[in-house]
C-alpha cells in the first residue's frame, strides 16, 4: 500500500506534528476561544510538490476558475495556454482580457506573465509553483516557494489590519481548524502584470483568498486513484526538491 502524505489544499475566490527544522509550535487559540495542543498541530514540514498544473482543480458544484481551451489528448496542453473566456465567474471586461490572452497564445506569441517577467506572482497567482515548504513557527507560519526565492508570511489568530495598505501577497492571516490550517488573504496588490492564474485572469482591489491545508493518506487525496475528477488540486511531499 501506499502510504505517502498528500497536502491538499482548497481555494475560493471572491470578488471578480512537529515543525521544520526543530522550530517550537506554540499551542494557537481558534476563532471560537478553544486552545489547541500543539501536539494535535498538524505537521506539515519539508518539502512538497505541486503537480497540477497551470490552473486551479474544480469544485464538486457550481462554476470552477477559468481552465484551458487547448488539449492534447483530452488534457489541458501546457505549452499552450488558451483560457476559456466563456466562463460565467468572468464579467465582460475579464473575458475580454483573458481572451486576449488566448488569441496571443494561439498565434504563437508569448504573453507577459509576473513568472516570466520577475515580478512578485502575488496570491493566488503563486499557486502554479512546483515546490514549497511550510515553516510552522510561533505565532506564525512561513511559506517559502521555490521559484525566484518567494515567500509569504501568515499571522495566527490575528484579524486583518483596518487600514490595510496593499502589498504583493496581500495580508495573510490564518488559524488552525484541528487538521487543517485555514488562512485567509486579502489586500492583494494589483500591479502590471497581476493575474489571478497563467490565462491572464484579471482581478479587483476585493480579491479576497482563502486556503485550506490538510494531510491525507494518499490513496484519500482527490484524483489519486479515483475516477472523477479532484475537487482540489493536490500537494504531493517530494524527496527530491
Amino acid at each position: 500500500m501506499n502510504t505517502r502524505s498528500t497536502l491538499v489544499t482548497a481555494v475560493l475566490f471572491s470578488a471578480m506534528a512537529m515543525p521544520a527544522w526543530g522550530q517550537a509550535v506554540a499551542p494557537t487559540v481558534t476563532p471560537a476561544g478553544s486552545t489547541q495542543n500543539a501536539s494535535s498541530i498538524p505537521d506539515f514540514s519539508g518539502v512538497w510538490h505541486r503537480w497540477l498544473r497551470p490552473g486551479f482543480g474544480p469544485p464538486s458544484s457550481r462554476p470552477g476558475p477559468v481552465t484551458n481551451r487547448s488539449r492534447v489528448n483530452g488534457v489541458s496542453n501546457y505549452n499552450q495556454l488558451v483560457g476559456d473566456y466563456t466562463n460565467p465567474i468572468l464579467n465582460r471586461q475579464a473575458a475580454d482580457v483573458v481572451k486576449e490572452h488566448g488569441d496571443l497564445s494561439l498565434s504563437g506569441v508569448g504573453y507577459p506573465t509576473p513568472s516570466n517577467q520577475c515580478w512578485p506572482d502575488g496570491v493566488p497567482y503563486i499557486f502554479w509553483q512546483y515546490g514549497m515548504q511550510m515553516l510552522q513557527q510561533e505565532g506564525r507560519v512561513t511559506i517559502l516557494y521555490l521559484h525566484d526565492h518567494q515567500f509569504r508570511r501568515v499571522r495566527l489568530n490575528q484579524p486583518h489590519p483596518v487600514h490595510l495598505t496593499p502589498s504583493w501577497y496581500g495580508d495573510s492571516v490564518g488559524h488552525y481548524e484541528g487538521n487543517t490550517l485555514v488562512i485567509d488573504t486579502v489586500g492583494i496588490k494589483i500591479g502590471r502584470f497581476s493575474m489571478v492564474d497563467m490565462y491572464g485572469t484579471p482581478y479587483s482591489k476585493a480579491l479576497h483568498v482563502v486556503e485550506r491545508y490538510q494531510l491525507l493518506d494518499y490513496e484519500a487525496a482527490p484524483g489519486t486513484g479515483r475516477k472523477d475528477k479532484p475537487t482540489v488540486p493536490p500537494v504531493y511531499k517530494s524527496d527530491r526538491l
